[in-house]
């Protein structure tokens, strides 16, 4: 059985030696890919793959039809937006993630652009306190508990707003549930994102629902740079200029939101949420394991596909 582990951006050499351990000692034969920068190179290792671990990495139909002998795919991570799951459905090959892995660090993130935004960008204005402000969290799941857990520690006043979650399970946690998406944007000074990007929340952050933000109002987006609709953002912001907006993913229309609010915006320049030797090791690890699961024991606990 033959793993393959293809990462354009490659996991901390400490990971790659935890998956090593886990496959080996199944009995499989570990495989590396590594910046290959050319689809060619990964269409040329998937031939005789069994199993990939992944991180942002490509997997479509293409990707598939070489891949002959593939019977699984791990996205180490929450999202799994990179996988075309309907082309993997027909190949009868398995889709997982490996969610709460990069949790913790992507609410730490979270809470490091929050109190970039209150205080100003540390320009050497006076910002404001989180303590006491009230926190939106925009869907409940393993990123929203974990910042629920950092916010108390701020001292924060916290809600949240998730459709498919209980409000009882929210509750449990100290956190007030809300009834709808525009009460928690009409209710908080700050709101965090971790909703997916799915048909239905595309371009689903948007100039009604953002201007309903109180004056002074933070966004913040750790999830997926296609929940947010740009252009209606900019018009926002132009025209409401006591807002602020801050993201790990850098928009399309980035130079745009640079330019015109200045002060008032931060991108990083990638990706970072899960950017941490800890989430790192962690979901390399919990790929390999789920990996060896399946062909083991057939647990399919984190199929993300039909």
């Amino acid at each position: 059985m033959k793993i393959l582990v293809a990462t354009d951006k490659p996991f901390a050499k400490v990971a790659v030696d935890g998956i090593r351990k886990e496959v080996e000692a199944a009995g499989y034969e570990l495989a590396v890919l590594e910046k290959y920068g050319e689809k060619a190179k990964l269409l040329e290792a998937v031939k005789d793959a069994n199993a990939i671990i992944i991180r942002s990495d490509i997997i479509d139909a293409e990707v598939l039809d070489a891949a002959k002998d593939l019977k699984i795919v791990v996205r180490a991570g929450a999202g799994y937006d990179n996988v075309d799951l309907n082309a993997a459905t027909a190949h009868k090959v398995c889709v997982m993630n490996t969610p709460g892995q990069n949790s913790n660090a992507v609410a730490e993130l979270a809470f490091g652009l929050m109190v970039m935004a209150v205080r100003n960008f540390y320009n050497g204005t006076s910002g404001t306190e989180l303590k006491g402000k009230k926190l939106g969290i925009h869907a409940y799941g393993n990123v929203g508990r974990n910042v629920a857990r950092v916010a108390k520690g701020f001292g924060m006043e916290i809600y949240a707003y998730d459709a498919f979650c209980p409000k009882d399970v929210i509750e449990k946690d100290g956190v007030k549930a809300l009834d709808s998406v525009e009460e928690l944007y009409t209710t908080c000074n700050v709101v965090s994102l971790h909703i997916p990007a799915t048909a239905e929340t595309k371009n689903s952050i948007n100039y009604a629902l953002v201007g309903k933000m109180p004056k002074g109002g933070a966004l913040v987006n750790t999830a997926r740079k296609e929940v947010i609709n740009e252009a209606e953002l900019i018009k926002l912001m132009e025209e409401r200029t006591d807002l602020k907006y801050v993201t790990d993913i850098m928009p399309v229309a980035n130079e745009e939101f640079a330019a015109k609010f200045a002060g008032r915006y931060f991108s990083t320049p990638k990706k970072m949420g899960a950017q941490t030797a800890e989430a790192n090791i962690n979901a390399g690890i919990a790929a390999a394991k789920q990996i060896v699961g399946f062909f083991k024991d057939g647990c399919e606990k984190f199929r993300v596909n039909k």
